[in-house]
């Protein structure tokens, strides 16, 4: 399978397909069917914000979303850590595909022997590729949550017996989403690696980083592993607050960063795919059908696509987005929560455009 990117504008029958999903979720009765003989025991994840189910929680960070009005939406309004109002995509692939409702964190001090046998998120907001992200903003580094991850798998020997727990681990499904903190975190916004690299140098540095977690998280038994591109990073209002001038359009420098990210990363995966024997894996491109929500928000239910709920929506995110300042009375409107992370709708709609797009492709690895 090879990992050219769609065309810039999505067909209008995915558009339907989305919108038709997001119906039925809405209404408690959509799922994703699952191929014959094809089963999937666990979702299990690493990366940043996008898929942190609140690890940054046990950790000694200010990067936190454990505090209202982050999980307005979420459980009776409970704040867990996810950046959002409500669930994260990692959340709404495991309800998809039928695995469980709600991943957890794995540092949860509470986590019970079902949800480590089911899946777990590793993942650290505002950590990068870039060792130096994780080190700014004092989180969990990519290398350790691999460590962490060696760890998850001991315990699950000790549960279900070493047998059972190799085959948890060669059909799970593995998501894997970093790299916009480097950027937008990093890169455009300290000196050090400025003075180091040029931008392109850097995407060599992060793609290379991306491929010694992949071949790592490969060498300890992941087969289904799926990449996300990065999205169009200068189309977040923070981006758009500091790069987008004053009529606040999409930072450019932002993404073309991406694009030149996501091109080399395609390149990169599709070599390890080419190894005998494979790394098997797969890059999901979020970058296309992001874009085309930003650039036609009406198609998708949105009005607000440049700033979040959240306060202002330009510059607030994780402890800047609280209840000391005002929040949007009707976050279905929006595509982001906050000025870095999107509602639940709007990853909503990016993960039924995935799971149409790559599970066969995935489940099939």
């Amino acid at each position: 399978m090879g990992f050219n990117f769609i065309p810039s504008r999505i067909p209008s029958t995915v558009v339907l397909f989305c919108l038709c999903v997001n119906l039925l979720v809405g209404s408690g009765i959509a799922t994703f069917k699952l191929p014959e003989n094809v089963t999937v025991p666990a979702v299990i994840a690493f990366g940043d914000s996008i898929l942190d189910q609140g690890n940054n929680n046990y950790i000694p960070t200010f990067i936190r979303a454990n505090f209202p009005p982050y999980g307005a939406n979420f459980l009776g309004e409970k704040a867990t850590g996810r950046f959002t109002n409500a669930k994260t995509p990692v959340d709404l692939i495991a309800e998809l595909i039928n695995v469980k409702e709600y991943v957890p964190p794995y540092l949860d001090p509470f986590i019970e022997d079902q949800d480590l046998i089911t899946g777990v998120s590793f993942a650290s907001g505002a950590t990068g590729l870039d060792p130096l992200t994780s080190t700014i903003n004092m989180v969990i580094p990519m290398v350790d949550q691999l460590e962490m991850f060696e760890n998850y798998i001991r315990k699950l020997d000790v549960l279900v017996g070493k047998t059972e727990a190799n085959n948890i681990i060669n059909n799970s499904l593995f998501l894997v989403a970093t790299g916009s903190d480097d950027f937008v975190d990093d890169y455009f916004t300290y000196p050090m690696r400025k003075i180091q690299y040029d931008v392109s140098s850097y995407v060599n540095f992060l793609v290379s980083e991306a491929s010694t977690f992949i071949q790592g998280l490969h060498g300890l038994g992941a087969r289904r592993v799926v990449v996300l591109s990065l999205p169009p990073v200068g189309c977040m209002p923070t981006s758009i607050t500091v790069g987008g001038g004053k009529n606040r359009s999409c930072s450019t420098m932002h993404n073309k960063a991406a694009k030149l990210f996501n091109k080399k990363l395609s390149s990169e995966l599709q070599s390890l795919r080419s190894r005998n024997p494979p790394v098997k894996v797969v890059l999901a491109d979020i970058y296309t059908p992001f874009l085309d929500v930003v650039n036609n928000p009406q198609s998708y239910g949105f009005e607000i696509v440049d700033r979040g709920c959240c306060g202002t929506g330009k510059v607030e995110v994780s402890w800047m987005c609280n209840v000391l300042g005002p929040t949007c009375s009707n976050s279905s409107k929006y595509l982001f929560w906050d000025s870095f992370h999107p509602t639940e709708k709007g990853y909503r709609i990016i993960v039924d455009y995935l799971l149409e797009r790559y599970a066969n492709d995935v489940l099939s690895l």
